[in-house]
């Protein structure tokens, strides 16, 4: 008898996107496997889905990851989306899954960590007091200050031109609401996000950011969220000194954080290099995947 599925209520709904849910289970109840299908909500994302799908891994080469795909694509289509992205670790059963059902690769990333007892703090201390003229470092826990909401939404468009290769991920328009939002929805989970930005020292504008989000008990590892500078103010070292500023805040307000993780595209030769000077090493390959519908 073929698996069941039956469709969950999801509470994974954020500002900017829902859930859809399902469980495949076999004839006495036993759950298969589950899938997840993430409906982007927001303006200039409306195209877009996003698939995630476990299976056991005794319950694979039954079908039942077939099945779950073949209700997620059908949902997306009743939604009106044009594009289903999905990840995987390189090499992995999920890799050779997608693969094998028409999706095409369009995006390799790279994920890395910095073992915090091993940074050599006396350099990170000279990064963050290498003069930078013309720039101020500023930082905040949580929301962003009132006073520096609106520069910091419009800094978000440092984003807009990161190495996305072939991926159908269309614009994400950042507004106050947005970036208020986004902190909330962190908050909310119990962790702390932390970040640091560039201050244009002649208009007092926000040109780049760094984001950190700290697990909320400041134990084992936290996860860089973004680092981006505006395209006019590249050049000068600004991300290497906020993410140099970033690792050193973390490392003397949670001491009990064991590391710092990260994920960069790999035709992103800037992130790279700025992670590699710091000290992150690679742990594994993904690949995003994409299908047209």
């Amino acid at each position: 008898m073929p698996p069941h599925v039956t469709a969950l209520t999801d509470p994974g709904t954020t500002p900017s996107s829902r859930r859809l849910a399902w469980l495949a289970s076999d004839a006495d109840g036993v759950p298969l496997g589950s899938a997840y299908l993430r409906l982007f909500t927001k303006e200039g994302q409306e195209h877009l889905a996003e698939f995630e799908i476990a299976v056991h891994p005794h319950e694979r080469r039954r079908g039942v990851g077939g099945l779950l795909l073949d209700t997620a694509v059908a949902a997306a289509r009743s939604e009106g989306r044009r594009s289903l992205l999905a990840q995987a670790r390189d090499g992995s059963p999920g890799d050779l899954f997608l693969a094998a059902r028409g999706f095409h690769r369009v995006l390799a990333l790279t994920y890395a960590r910095l073992p915090l007892p091993d940074v050599d703090q006396a350099r990170l201390a000279e990064m963050v007091h290498l003069p930078h003229p013309g720039y101020e470092l500023t930082h905040w826990d949580g929301a962003v200050p009132a006073a520096l909401a609106r520069s910091f939404a419009a800094s978000r468009r440092a984003m807009d031109d990161m190495p996305m290769e072939g991926t159908d991920y269309g614009s994400v328009v950042w507004d106050v609401e947005r970036v208020l939002s986004a902190a909330q929805v962190i908050a909310g989970r119990g962790e702390s996000l932390h970040t640091v930005a560039v201050v244009d020292s002649s208009d007092g504008s926000i040109v780049g950011f760094s984001e950190l989000v700290v697990p909320g008990d400041g134990r084992g590892d936290g996860q860089h969220y973004g680092t981006g500078v505006l395209p006019e103010h590249r050049g000068h070292g600004l991300g290497l000194w906020m993410k140099a500023e970033s690792i050193r805040r973390a490392h003397l307000r949670h001491p009990g954080l064991t590391g710092l993780l990260t994920d960069t595209a790999d035709s992103n030769a800037p992130m790279l290099r700025i992670n590699d000077t710091l000290g992150y090493l690679p742990t594994h390959k993904a690949v995003e995947y994409q299908l047209t519908l």
